[in-house]
C-alpha cells in the first residue's frame, strides 16, 4: 500500500514539474512586462514561503534546522531562485517565453555531464541517446534566424544558459545534501532565504517596488498562480522528486516544460510558433523518453 502511495505521489509530482512549471514561463512573461524582475521573484517567494511555513506548522511538521542544513539551504536558494529564477525572469525581457523554455531544455544534458564529472557516474546508452536528441533539438531551435534577431536576444540567451548551469549543479547537489527531511519545510527555508537575497539585489539595482493593489488584473492573476502553483505546489514536488528518483529523470522536466510553454505562448501571447520549433520540441520529447526509460543503476 505504501509503495502504491509513493508511486502515485511520484506521478503527481512529475505532473507538477512538467505541466505547472511549463506554465510558469507564461505567467512570468506576463508579470515581468509590468514588474521589475527581481522584485517579482522576491514577492513571489516571500508570499510562497509564508504559506508553506503556515501549512507546515498547522500540519505539525517540525520547523527546526541545523547549522549545516541552513548553509546548504542558502547555497541552494541562490542557485535555484536568485540565479535560476530571478535572473531567468530578467532574461525574459529579451526573449519569448516559449523560446526561453526551449533553451532551458539543455538542463538534462548539463545534469548528466555534471554527474559524470562530480560522481564519475557513467552514462547509460539510453541516456546518451537522449542527450543526443536533446542537442539536436537545441540546434534546430537556436539556428532559427527569425527568432535570434539582435544583441539583446543574444544577451537573453547567455543569461538563460548561465541560469541553467547553476540550476543543474544545484539539482545534483540537493540529491545528496543535508537539508530538512520534510520537503515542505526544506522548500520553505529555501524560499524565505531566496526572498531576502532577491530583495537585496532588487534594492541594489534600484528597482521600483509597488503595491499589488496597483497591478493590473493579468499581473495579479499571474502572480497568484506563480505563488500557489509555481512555487508552493511545483517546487515542493521538485524537492520531493530529487530525493525519490534519479536527478537526471527529474531534469527531464526541462524537456517537457518547453513544449507546454511554447504552446501557451503561441495561444495566449501570440508568440511566433515556427514549424522548426515544433520539430525541435518533438525531438526533445524523444530525448525525454530515452532518459526516463533507462535502467536503474546499482550504486
Amino acid at each position: 500500500m505504501k509503495l502504491l502511495s509513493t508511486k502515485v505521489l511520484i506521478i503527481l509530482a512529475f505532473f507538477a514539474i512538467y505541466i505547472i512549471w511549463g506554465s510558469t514561463y507564461l505567467w512570468n512573461k506576463i508579470a515581468v512586462t509590468a514588474l521589475p524582475a527581481f522584485f517579482l521573484a522576491f514577492f513571489r517567494f516571500l508570499c510562497a514561503s509564508i504559506l508553506i511555513f503556515l501549512i507546515a506548522k498547522v500540519s505539525g511538521k517540525k520547523l527546526g534546522i541545523t547549522k549545516k542544513q541552513l548553509k546548504n539551504s542558502i547555497f541552494v536558494a541562490f542557485l535555484f531562485m536568485v540565479s535560476g529564477n530571478g535572473l531567468f525572469v530578467w532574461a525574459l525581457k529579451y526573449v519569448d517565453s516559449g523560446f526561453a523554455a526551449l533553451l532551458a531544455s539543455t538542463q538534462p544534458l548539463f545534469v548528466l555531464l555534471l554527474m559524470r564529472l562530480i560522481d564519475n557516474k557513467k552514462m547509460q546508452l539510453k541516456s546518451i541517446i537522449g542527450v543526443v536528441f536533446g542537442i539536436l533539438g537545441m540546434y534546430l531551435l537556436v539556428s532559427q534566424h527569425e527568432l535570434v534577431t539582435d544583441d539583446d536576444t543574444l544577451l537573453g540567451i547567455l543569461l538563460i544558459f548561465t541560469c541553467v548551469i547553476g540550476w543543474s549543479y544545484a539539482s545534483v547537489f540537493v540529491s545528496k545534501a543535508d537539508l530538512p527531511k520534510n520537503h515542505l519545510v526544506s522548500t520553505g527555508y529555501q524560499m524565505i532565504i531566496a526572498s531576502v537575497m532577491l530583495a537585496i539585489v532588487s534594492f541594489s539595482l534600484g528597482e521600483q517596488w509597488t503595491s499589488p493593489l496597483t497591478w493590473n488584473y493579468d499581473v495579479q492573476w499571474s502572480m497568484f498562480l506563480l505563488i500557489v502553483f509555481g512555487s508552493l505546489v511545483a517546487f515542493t514536488a521538485f524537492n520531493y522528486l530529487l530525493k525519490e528518483v534519479s536527478t537526471e529523470k527529474v531534469a527531464t522536466s526541462s524537456y517537457v516544460n518547453p513544449v507546454v510553454a511554447l504552446l501557451l505562448g503561441w495561444w495566449i501571447l501570440d508568440e511566433e510558433l515556427t514549424t522548426q520549433s515544433l520539430i525541435a520540441a518533438s525531438i526533445l520529447l524523444v530525448g525525454v523518453y530515452f532518459i526516463t526509460t533507462r535502467k536503474k543503476q546499482n550504486s
